[in-house]
């Protein structure tokens, strides 16, 4: 198994070793904990104690400090411990694989399916219970919003209003984690000046407003929900609920999967999806709560991929559809065109898997 990258901290770390190396001082310098932690977490993702002395050893330290924490770590009851962490987890892996090689048996394994106003017991039986995606249609063909939601209609019913947006989620360093870190981006705009934006900005993923801002905007912008039905062959009527979604085309989701089960309901524009299924979280990279390292831009399709590898299926969701994505579906967006969308949870089915949920920490 392959030595992973080190962490910005232990790149910066082995090139201060490099120099001290190069001035004479790399055989006076000790391992420090940042190392020590870097140690045990490679012996317990499986590499050998030789190839970690042989790292330690190329990023200038004395081979036999090199030696000496490798045995030390080898040793120590903290890693033996952890070992038996590690062979839970591997179980859990392993029965992870197996459904990812189960789901891969199906005659169509990388399709997200269409049906036309599936039937409540359809939808439990096949898709809800099973976790697996679908795109209805024909369930939004009573709604309002179908037939009144326009940018100059928005513009001239709302424009006065301030709502709130994500903005400048394209600036500095922090531009890649605005999903993550998502307050730091919050901005309030008159929805008018919001309007104006969307019709000239053209593609880009600069400012979005997204379910993040929804309790605020909710209160500002009530009568958007007297536009829309609850769907009530799926969703609860005496709990309505919905979030509001609303940019340029260009805006981008980056994958993560969610902490429920998830309806998308487009009403205007297009949006392209890629998604992995659930059981293809252990080889999404998922290292940080609910979110991927992997680049959904340039992530490749695969919808029959290696078992190692995950399988990722891309579609593009269409004004009228209602796309289900269940829990732990990894799933990246991007607005094709201007796009509003509305997403619940409020399903009639059991839908609390968040309150056993107790991740937040790099996995």
């Amino acid at each position: 198994m392959a030595i992973p990258p080190y962490s910005r901290r232990e790149a910066a770390t082995a090139e201060r070793t490099d120099e001290q190396t190069t001035n004479g001082a790399g055989a006076h310098r000790l391992i420090d904990d940042d190392w020590r932690r870097w140690i045990a977490e490679n012996l317990l993702i499986g590499n050998s104690p030789e190839s970690v002395r042989d790292v330690l050893v190329a990023s200038g330290f004395p081979p036999s400090n090199a030696e000496l924490e490798v045995k030390n770590a080898t040793e120590s009851p903290y890693v033996r411990g952890a070992e038996l962490l590690r062979n839970r987890l591997r179980k859990r892996e392993w029965i992870l694989s197996t459904y990812r090689k189960l789901n891969r048996l199906r005659a169509h394994p990388g399709e997200v399916e269409r049906r036309h106003k599936l039937s409540r017991a359809d939808f439990l039986r096949d898709y809800y219970s099973a976790n697996r995606p679908v795109i209805i249609t024909g369930m939004m063909d009573d709604w309002p919003a179908m037939r009144k939601w326009n940018l100059e209609y928005l513009a001239a019913t709302f424009g006065d209003r301030e709502v709130e947006v994500q903005m400048n989620r394209d600036a500095g360093t922090e531009g890649a984690r605005y999903e993550m870190n998502s307050e730091r981006f919050s901005g309030r705009i008159k929805f008018a000046d919001f309007v104006r934006r969307l019709q000239t900005a053209g593609e880009t993923n600069d400012f979005y407003l997204t379910a993040n801002n929804n309790s605020s905007n909710r209160r500002v912008l009530p009568e958007l929900w007297d536009d829309i039905v609850q769907i009530p062959e799926y969703l609860r009527d005496d709990r309505p609920g919905g979030f509001f979604w609303m940019g340029p085309a260009g805006t981008v989701t980056p994958f993560h999967h969610d902490l429920t089960n998830n309806f998308m309901a487009q009403v205007m524009g297009r949006k392209l999806l890629k998604i992995a299924p659930s059981w293809d979280i252990p080889v999404m990279r998922n290292h940080l709560h609910v979110f991927s390292q992997i680049d959904g831009r340039s992530a490749p399709v695969e919808p029959n991929p290696p078992l190692e590898q995950p399988q990722i299926i891309e579609f593009i969701l269409h004004p009228g559809e209602v796309l289900f994505l269940p829990i732990g579906c990894m799933h990246y967006v991007q607005g094709l065109d201007i796009t509003i969308t509305m997403s619940f949870t409020n399903f009639v089915f059991d839908n609390d898997f968040s309150s056993f949920y107790n991740c937040n920490c790099p996995v």
